[in-house]
């Protein structure tokens, strides 16, 4: 029972600034999508981007946040969607699979991105076998909202989004860096 006691404390309440690029960014993002599918005559949005939104402007510096998750963990998700209703079918529990999968290897490819995780049952709840899904509504507006953020999350001169790119990670310290880090 203890395991589920909790015990850990409520994140700080957010600032004015935070609470305002998190509504401008959510607003602007969602809006540019939509404008975009209106203008193209093609859908561009599916609501896994609301979440995304939160990610990346109420959080952008999450893990969970950075450029190369948001856009291939989109895209992998996707793509394991459309794989498994078109060549398994549309069946429970190819739908259960496929958000399986998704989320592995999302793990295993260091793209996390949780709102992506619903790509694949988007897809089957809306019955798409088609494979230009991937492109318009998924990258599209995978990379609007990653542009989106690149402009509002570095507007103050002390503000860096993203943390990385495609080819860096997070690393853990050497111990010679964690003993300058303590003062030693």
């Amino acid at each position: 029972m203890r395991r589920l006691s909790g015990g850990g404390k409520l994140t700080p309440p957010a600032g004015a600034y935070e609470v305002f690029r998190g509504f401008i960014g959510g607003t602007l993002g969602i809006l540019l999508v939509a404008s975009l599918a209106m203008w193209s005559g093609t859908p561009w949005i599916i609501a896994p981007f609301g979440a995304t939104c939160v990610l990346l402007f109420a959080l952008p510096g999450s893990p969970l946040a950075q450029p190369r998750n948001v856009v291939f963990g989109h895209l992998v998700s996707a793509l394991s969607g459309l794989v498994f209703i078109n060549l398994i079918g549309d069946s429970t529990i190819s739908m259960a699979l496929s958000v399986g999968c998704a989320i592995a290897a999302m793990q295993v490819l260091r793209i996390t991105h949780a709102p992506a995780g619903a790509n694949p049952l988007v897809i089957f709840m809306a019955g798409i076998h088609n494979w230009d899904f991937l492109i318009a509504p998924v990258l599209i507006g995978a990379v609007t909202l990653v542009v989106v953020a690149l402009v509002l999350n570095n507007l103050r001169s002390g503000d860096k989004y993203p943390s990385y790119w495609i080819g860096s990670c997070p690393t853990k310290p050497s111990t010679v860096e964690q003993r300058k880090a303590q003062g030693g």
